[in-house]
C-alpha cells in the first residue's frame, strides 16, 4: 500500500482512471464519492483546512502512476463536497476551498465537550488559547483554523453557551463560557 508521508493511500489511488472525470454516470459516482471520502479524510488526519485549487496538494497527483488531476476534476470533487456542506468557497473565483472535515456544529459539539472535560465551564479563555493553549494539545482543536472555529463559537454564542469579547487585536478575543 502506497503511503503519503504517514497517511496511507487508498487502492485506487493507484488506479489511473481515477485521475481522469468519468463519463459513465455510475462510474463517476463512485468516483466522486471515493475522491470526498479521501479528502475529507486526508484533511482531517493532516490537520489541513484550505487547500487552494491553484497551488500543489498531495491527494491531487501520484508520481509513482504519472497522473494528475486536471484543475476541473479538483474543482469537480471540491465542488461536490460544497454541496454537501462539506467545504466552502473561499472567494467568488473558487481557488481556495475551506475544508470542513466536521461540520460546524459538530466543531461547536467538540468545544463544548472540551470545555466539559477540562472543567472549563465558568472560565474565560482567549480565542488563541483555544487554537494553540497548553489546555487544546492533543486535542483536535488544537491548530483549528480561525474561521472555523470563530464560526463555531458564535454558533454556541446564539445558544447561550458563551459570551464572546472583542479585544483589541484578533489576538485578544476572548471567550466567556456559561455552560
Amino acid at each position: 500500500m502506497q503511503k503519503l508521508g504517514d497517511y496511507k493511500l487508498p487502492q485506487f489511488f493507484n488506479y489511473p482512471p481515477y485521475f481522469t472525470l468519468q463519463p459513465v454516470r455510475d462510474t463517476r459516482e463512485k468516483q466522486i464519492q471515493l475522491w470526498k471520502d479521501l479528502i475529507l479524510d486526508y484533511c482531517r488526519t493532516q490537520k489541513i483546512f484550505v487547500i487552494a485549487l491553484e497551488e500543489d496538494f498531495p491527494l491531487f497527483s501520484n508520481p509513482a502512476i504519472e497522473r494528475s488531476l486536471s484543475h476541473e476534476a479538483r474543482e469537480a470533487f471540491l465542488s461536490i463536497l460544497v454541496s454537501d456542506g462539506r467545504a466552502e468557497w473561499l472567494d467568488k473565483r473558487h481557488r481556495k476551498c475551506l475544508i470542513l472535515w466536521h461540520r460546524i456544529q459538530e466543531w461547536a459539539n467538540i468545544i463544548l465537550n472540551f470545555v466539559k472535560e477540562y472543567g472549563l465551564e465558568d472560565s474565560v479563555m482567549t480565542v488563541e488559547e483555544i487554537r494553540s493553549g497548553i489546555e487544546s494539545r492533543g486535542t483536535e482543536l488544537h491548530g483549528i483554523d480561525r474561521t472555523i472555529l470563530m464560526r463555531a463559537l458564535k454558533l454556541l454564542e446564539q445558544k447561550g453557551k458563551l459570551a464572546i469579547f472583542k479585544g483589541t487585536t484578533a489576538d485578544d478575543e476572548g471567550v466567556k463560557f456559561s455552560i
